[in-house]
């Protein structure tokens, strides 16, 4: 029956698809950005599913980044005193050191042997150790004491604020970190001319620094060496480190091979003995293996949560997918709308999380409690972790469309 409405004959599904198919080629070749304009509107027409795939890549990009930045701020506070001594390139040692903490004292001559040798400027002594102080209160603190030379002040801190690095040379002198000084007197104002002890000595606190943390966390003391090495505990040996600068001319490498060949001692520049710090933290430690353990941890469940929620949304818009297919939308156009919907929701989950990890940063930075440093590598790493999870995440879903029938659309 033809003719105006009511009588019209009903066109058949299969001639439905093939008529359809002109009007949706026309409409595909205009560009891509309608079909991965509809993949988007498909991606956020059901909020709960599309915030709970947000929320699985952000619980895992938000985890990722912080327990990375957090162990990235704890391998800093192990190579903190190194980082703060500015001046010399070359750290002198015994050739049993393995980190910075690891002292293993000198004979004094060995100051003479490393001076005589060819290519070195100068060389100092650097004492380094922990010792016990006796407060006014009467109660006892940990601290690290660090010994300087007693003419030129070669590893002095930079960052003093009261009082001045000359004032060292005075009698019993001492200058204190910041936060060491706000640990031992919570609460009470930063004030020079404080009398403690340490071994059975006076010590005056004539300056105060901000120095970094340190992974012990004890207050950081430094005076003179020749006043260091009375603070301390009694021993037939106390230098702890000779440092030493190249000639001119002479790069820093070359000199520690020299000091090495003539010496029999341990010369590393200061980036090197920063690697071999951190390098020990890395492979005599558990710290990595449970860092390691939650991160894993993290990217799982991330995976876990996005990859579950998005093969449901997928399910539940199979019969759009089939209907796209219908007007003639190839498999490859397909491939790249659940690929652009899986990335869509990967930089915005990355994007929070992320920006939650560094606000909790901000803010633990801001109390002092904790150490958390996140350099760019963290942020590529947590990238391409993100980018992992949502191509896991989507692959059920990818197989899934594929299949469809394009016929399911007109079933019931």
């Amino acid at each position: 029956m033809t003719g105006g409405g009511r009588g019209r004959a009903k066109t058949p599904a299969s001639d439905l698809y093939f008529t359809s198919r002109p009007r949706a080629e026309k409409f595909l070749s205009a560009a891509e950005t309608p079909v991965l304009w509809i993949a988007w509107k498909m991606l956020i027409g059901n909020r709960v599913k599309y915030l709970g795939i947000v929320f699985g890549v952000v619980f895992a990009a938000l985890l990722i980044a912080q327990q990375s930045s957090i162990f990235c701020g704890l391998m800093l506070l192990t190579i903190s005193q190194i980082r703060d001594t500015q001046g010399p390139d070359i750290w002198v040692m015994d050739r049993n050191v393995q980190y910075v903490d690891d002292i293993k004292p000198l004979s004094d001559t060995e100051l003479f042997r490393v001076k005589g040798v060819p290519g070195v400027e100068w060389a100092v002594r650097f004492y380094k150790g922990v010792v016990r102080a006796r407060l006014e209160e009467g109660t006892y603190e940990q601290m690290i004491i660090l010994g300087i030379d007693d003419d030129t002040l070669v590893g002095a801190p930079e960052g003093v604020f009261m009082g001045s690095i000359a004032d060292l040379r005075k009698p019993d002198a001492v200058i204190i970190d910041e936060v060491g000084y706000k640990r031992i007197w919570p609460g009470q104002p930063l004030r020079l001319g404080r009398v403690f002890e340490m071994n059975d000595r006076r010590a005056v606190i004539v300056g105060i620094t901000t120095a970094s943390k340190t992974f012990q966390s004890f207050p950081i003391v430094y005076t003179r060496y020749g006043q260091a090495v009375q603070y301390a505990p009694r021993e037939r040996k106390v230098l702890s480190f000779i440092l030493a600068e190249a000639a001119p001319g002479v790069p820093a490498a070359e000199a520690c091979r020299r000091i090495e060949e003539r010496t029999g001692l341990q010369a590393l520049t200061q980036r090197q003995f920063v690697s071999k710090t951190i390098r020990h933290y890395l492979t005599k430690t558990g710290i990595p293996i449970n860092f390691g353990i939650t991160v894993l941890l993290g990217f799982l469940v991330g995976t876990a949560i996005a990859g579950q929620t998005f093969y449901l949304f997928t399910v539940e818009n199979i019969r759009q997918f089939g209907a796209l297919k219908a007007m003639g939308t190839s498999n490859w156009m397909i491939l790249v709308m659940v690929l652009s919907q899986a990335l869509q929701v990967g930089v915005v989950g990355y994007g929070v999380g992320v920006g939650l990890a560094a606000l909790f940063g901000v803010f633990t930075k801001g109390l002092g409690r904790l150490s958390f440093y996140m350099p760019w590598e963290v942020l590529v790493m947590t990238a391409v972790a993100v980018l992992v999870i949502v191509l896991l995440a989507s692959l059920l879903s990818i197989r899934k469309v594929l299949v469809v029938d394009p016929a399911i659309v007109f079933r019931g």
